[in-house]
């Protein structure tokens, strides 16, 4: 990977000056400081840029902007990026490779130590904290769990089109670990940024079941096949729930 403003797709390391006032009154004075950010050209043309943290590692919410301001406002850094940006990003990303192989090899405790140390490059990395969340899940740490998805709803950048598969999977397995009201307030959360989503309102639905909050199951399978009437797995728990004397918790495969 190379800084650059060729015609290939741009990625790399870029600067601008912010200037803000330090002090009141008499005692008042500019001070211009260097900013950081990660930019990367997306396959539609428009430049993804993260703001880069103390550890030189890009964090927090993505924004977009085009090529044409890029250049405007933004200086290229390619010393700054070869030298201290990309060896971080390196780093933390073998972390998180590394924590989520061993999450999926049931091996929580070296999971946690990973995706430990991603999260001391950056506490606010969303792969990190879902998967330390997940790692307290498949523990049976709740409290923990509690915790970590406390810090998620907080984190915009969780509930981005990008992570769709990551906050799917902790919401499903909050329901799974019996934490439906947890359950049931991130997947609230995740409904501002996603109320076209008719697996969203499922899973919903699927936390009032198993907590058998059985009129707001039912609201919510209704609303998901209005949004998509061909929804199959809602249409068959709307079916089940309507017909007495059938058990509502039988094994059903979660929407991917």
């Amino acid at each position: 990977m190379a800084c650059c403003l060729s015609e290939e797709r741009i990625q790399g390391a870029f600067s601008t000056q912010k200037t803000s006032k330090v002090g009141t009154g008499t005692t008042a004075k500019k001070v211009t400081a260097n900013i950081y950010v990660f930019a990367v050209e997306n396959p539609e043309g428009r430049i993804e840029i993260q703001a880069v943290n103390e550890n030189h590692v890009p964090f927090g919410p993505v924004s977009e902007i085009s090529r044409d301001e890029l250049l405007a406002d933004y200086l290229p850094e390619p010393e700054y990026y070869h030298k201290k940006l990309y060896p971080r990003l390196l780093e933390l990303n073998k972390h998180l490779a590394s924590g989520e192989r061993h999450l999926k090899l049931g091996q929580p405790y070296t999971a946690e130590l990973s995706f430990q140390k991603a999260l001391n490059l950056d506490e606010q990395n969303i792969r990190a904290n879902f998967g330390i969340g997940m790692v307290y899940l498949q523990r049976g740490e709740t409290e923990k769990a509690g915790l970590v998805l406390k810090r998620l709803v907080s984190l915009e950048a969780a509930f981005e089109a990008r992570h769709k598969h990551l906050f799917n999977e902790f919401g499903i397995q909050l329901r799974k670990s019996g934490m439906f009201d947890q359950a049931l307030e991130y997947y609230a959360r995740a409904l501002e940024f996603g109320r076209d989503d008719e697996h969203l309102v499922f899973n919903i639905a699927r936390a009032h079941l198993e907590a058998n909050n059985l009129s707001a199951a039912r609201e919510h399978l209704e609303k998901a096949l209005a949004m998509n009437p061909q929804f199959g797995e809602a249409r068959q728990w709307l079916d089940r729930l309507n017909k007495p004397g059938v058990s509502l918790r039988a094994p059903m495969a979660a929407p991917a």
